[in-house]
């Protein structure tokens, strides 16, 4: 391939970065010394195109050095992987942590998002404006050749740190990078993070609300035991589901998984036990095992509080589903905004491959399993289970067209086994229950115990554990009810892509059967309270921009119609509707009609209904009359 590279040169510290994650440049095609041979033999061809999938992953070690990626560095890397510039700078561009024009070295992103909204955030981002700054923006014109310098602060959409809203994420780049994420911030503790002072922007974690409580499943190590050490995990019960599934064998796994009517937790519900057999039985080789750990959904945390305080379970879930699957690698494709995390599971990788419960020789058994954790740049979009593979393979994390599904030609165009984090982590009570002892737990449609997130309004937000079929009621008692005594409003069920239900309507089972009969979904598992002093007006408008920001741009209805509703919301707020409020509520529900039956994936379809169910169901805009 001929690359045409552009007259810039990184720096020694961006050259320096590259190399140490790639290893240093072998001959002059690829950033070397120029040797005489050079000039007749062009090295790489197939091995340089083997390692595209090293796009991303260099890309961040980049911008953990210095802050954002330069021209020159983008070119290096460009001739590092022979990828023509145009390119990689489309894959550059497309994740919201990789900025492609100066900025400060230390950052602060602070969550405006719905969950943080509500606990008070855009009072902290006011206060940030009056007394450190307007939000940092990216320079204009050519100043994008000089250097950054200082701090800065900048909004973010949700970091999933919600119980603890308002939250905010420090990135400070340099040869030792930080990044913490913390939450309850404030104006105060954001300008002392900035100015390098305050030490308390560590990464604790208050205890979840169900602590020690003797029927918890999934969750029943979270804050009992050191999440880093691995006997304590063992002696509480850890990898006897790893020993009873090699017992088993792949096909003895799957009949318990499938006995068990575990479907998936990340939105869709497919039945996992069908999804391991479909790849179980694809002649192709290799299989992969990708763990979903991308989750962006506003409002979910669920999945974050497994990764940092139970790691183990994840490993050996994987571990199981590579046995089941016949697979011998799995990824871990994991959201860049959890840095604890993903501190925890590498290390939990590191210590059950040194003690031979990943690697070679599982258990003494003729069994091999690797994983290899790779950390997303700040896309929504690559919690889609296509969108991941292009992530990880080094493309712009954009969904693919189904058929073929993942199972037949997933990651490299192999058959690939996708599920989420709670998803997994269920797999390991189903062995040490039994599949047919699990599903009598919950429904008969909704098998098992299920973990949501509880947010916004609520006296005690954090993740809790109930069985599936569990009324939102009872739910909310657990969580304390509304906070400070108000009255409730409304719930926000399944996050953005959900749906609201109203204070009525709170008998309402959670399980997939009740909420599909209602019109409302559980989705991740979202589930956020608002009290009575909501400005639902201002809330719809933040959903519409998270969906215009986060849509990839790559199907023209979704990428249209998500600025069509934002437009339309505004006008609405401000009581400047177009032909009045009927005519513009009957033009967003034929925006909302468009993405839904036409948009390629899951975010164009589902961009529409918090914004339906908030005008049909809490009858937001009735009466509203244009000014």
């Amino acid at each position: 391939m001929d690359l045409h590279l552009l007259d810039a040169a990184p720096t020694p510290a961006e050259r320096a970065a590259i190399d140490a994650f790639l290893g240093p440049p072998k001959d002059g095609w690829t950033g070397g010394a120029r040797e005489p041979q050079d000039a007749h033999t062009a090295a790489g061809g197939h091995h340089s195109r083997s390692q595209r999938h090293l796009l991303l992953p260099a890309l961040l070690a980049v911008q953990r050095r210095v802050g954002w990626i330069s021209a020159g560095s983008l070119m290096y890397l460009c001739q590092r992987l022979t990828i023509p510039p145009a390119d990689a700078y489309g894959v550059a561009t497309f994740y919201a942590l990789l900025p492609t024009a100066p900025r400060p070295p230390r950052v602060v992103h602070v969550c405006d998002d719905i969950g943080c909204r509500v606990r008070g955030a855009e009072a902290v981002c006011a206060e940030l404006e009056r007394t450190v700054g307007p939000a940092h923006h990216p320079p204009t014109g050519t100043s994008h050749e000089l250097p950054a310098i200082g701090s800065g602060w900048i909004r973010s959409p949700c970091l999933g740190l919600c119980e603890e809203a308002p939250a905010a994420l420090l990135t400070q780049a340099g040869a030792t990078p930080v990044e913490r994420l913390f939450g309850n911030a404030t104006a105060g503790r954001i300008a002392a993070v900035l100015a390098g002072n305050d030490s308390t922007a560590d990464q604790t974690r208050a205890p979840i609300p169900q602590a020690g409580d003797p029927d918890l499943l999934l969750l029943r190590r979270v804050d009992r035991i050191d999440p880093t050490d691995l006997d304590a995990y063992r002696a509480h019960g850890g990898y006897q589901a790893l020993r009873l599934a090699l017992d088993l064998g792949p096909d003895g796994v799957i009949r318990e998984i499938a006995d068990s009517k575990l479907a998936g937790r990340g939105g869709a519900a497919f039945p996992t036990g069908r999804k391991w057999d479909a790849v179980a039985k694809q002649p192709v080789r290799p299989h992969y095992v990708v763990c979903n750990a991308d989750e962006s959904e506003p409002g979910t945390f669920k999945d974050r509080v497994i990764m940092e305080k139970d790691p183990y379970s994840v490993v050996e879930a994987m571990t199981v589903a590579g046995f089941a699957t016949g697979s011998e690698q799995g990824f871990i494709y994991l959201r860049g905004e959890y840095p604890l995390a993903r501190t925890r599971l590498q290390h939990a990788i590191d210590q059950a491959t040194s003690r031979g419960l990943l690697g070679d020789n599982i258990m003494s058994r003729p069994v091999r399993f690797t994983i290899e954790i790779r950390v997303g740049a700040g896309a929504y979009i690559c919690g889609e289970e296509t969108a991941i593979f292009n992530s990880i393979e080094g493309f712009r994390g954009e969904p693919r067209n189904k058929p073929p599904f993942p199972v037949q030609i997933g990651l490299f165009g192999k058959p690939t086994v996708v599920n989420n984090v709670e998803t997994l982590v269920n797999v390991l009570e189903v062995l040490r229950l039994g599949g047919p002892q699990y599903a009598a737990i919950g429904t008969a449609g909704s098998t098992g115990t299920r973990l949501f997130c509880l947010s916004g309004h609520v006296a005690r937000p954090g993740v809790y554990e109930v069985p599936s079929g569990t009324t939102l009621r009872r739910l909310l008692e657990l969580a304390g009810g509304v906070a400070g005594g108000r009255a409730l409003k409304a719930v926000l069920l399944g996050g953005a892509a959900g749906g609201f239900v109203r204070a009525d309507e709170i008998d309402l089972p959670l399980s997939f059967e009740a909420t599909r009969a209602a019109g409302a979904t559980l989705g991740s598992g979202v589930v956020m309270v608002f009290d009575d002093t909501t400005d639902f007006a201002d809330i719809l408008r933040r959903i519409a921009a998270f969906f215009r920001d986060e849509s990839c741009g790559q199907c023209v209805p979704c990428r249209v119609g998500t600025v069509r509703q934002e437009e339309a919301l505004h006008r609405l707020q401000a009581h400047r509707p177009i032909g009045g409020t009927a005519a513009e509520l009957a033009l967003l529900d034929e925006i909302g009609l468009a993405m839904k039956d036409a948009s390629i994936c899951g975010l164009g379809q589902t961009a529409y209904s918090a914004v339906e169910s908030a005008i049909k169901r809490l009858k937001l805009f009735d009466g509203v009359a244009p000014r």
